[in-house]
């Protein structure tokens, strides 16, 4: 017998059914937007863990976990009449479409106008947080007065966020124009840091191991590297090298509490001679 074929209508039904007052499931009935939100979080990275590993299967699985997430949020919004799965849905095309002129130049999704322009990746990104912009004073009245910042979710880890930070504020001209030029101000910080640490003052040293973090996404940024991205690689990295340690370790009949530094220090080179 052929597997039925599912799709996102079946999803908004199999949602109401799980919230069902009467014959739902108590789990899912008792959950509020606060008591999902970590299992959010907790998606969009097993999204991210199954992109990095290439594992297509994965992620086709993983996705599906995430998209059940807003259809979870949109099924307890329609509850309280707040909004729709369908209204979420017809928000973001229609954001899109206006956020991209070039593409949609009659601002229609299905037109019929063939009379693409090409536009610059500069050129790109200042049309796309001009849109932005309009659709900010749109919604707060265009008496108000936006400021730069304005609109980077305090949300986001502190690295991203700080990526973000940089890049809306070299959209606006503040911003060192060479890579080179960020390189004494990573040093000048790491400086200032070895002073903090001499000071013995906890909130000194914080305070500057934060502006060595800031320097350094910056330089990230300038050379087109994703900070987040990067430290990820690494940590993958360390990951393996030290599985590595461990193995040789347990061959010898120890564990890494009963190895000295010097011994895992060997094996951590030895792992590092190893083919990536």
């Amino acid at each position: 017998m052929q597997e039925k074929h599912y799709t996102i209508n079946d999803l908004i039904y199999l949602m109401s059914r799980l919230r069902d007052p009467h014959k739902g499931c108590p789990w899912d009935i008792k959950q509020t937007f606060t008591t999902i939100v970590s299992s959010t979080l907790e998606e969009t990275y097993e999204v991210v863990e199954a992109i990095e590993k290439n594992d297509m299967e994965n992620l086709r699985e993983e996705l599906g976990d995430l998209l059940f997430q807003v259809v979870f949020y949109s099924q307890m919004a329609a509850e309280e009449n707040i909004f729709s799965f369908d209204e979420v849905a017809h928000g973001i095309v229609a954001k899109l479409v206006r956020r991209h002129p070039h593409v949609f130049p009659s601002g229609e999704l299905r037109d019929d106008d063939s009379s693409r322009r090409s536009i610059d990746e500069k050129t790109l990104f200042e049309q796309w947080e001009r849109i932005k912009q309009e659709e900010k004073r749109g919604k707060h009245g265009t008496s108000v007065e936006l400021r730069t910042l304005d609109g980077v979710p305090g949300a986001l880890p502190a690295l991203q966020r700080s990526y973000k930070i940089q890049k809306k504020l070299a959209g606006v001209g503040f911003d060192w124009k060479t890579p080179v030029e960020l390189l004494p101000i990573v040093e000048g910080e790491l400086q200032e840091f070895k002073q903090a640490i001499d000071s013995h003052v906890q909130d000194d040293i914080e305070d500057e191991l934060g502006d060595v973090l800031f320097a350094v996404v910056n330089l990230a940024r300038h050379y087109k590297v994703d900070p987040e991205t990067a430290l990820r690689r690494v940590n993958r990295k360390v990951e393996t090298r030290f599985a590595f340690v461990e193995d040789q370790l347990k061959k010898q009949g120890k564990t890494p509490e009963q190895a000295s530094m010097e011994e895992m220090e060997l094996l951590w080179q030895a792992a590092k001679q190893k083919p990536a």
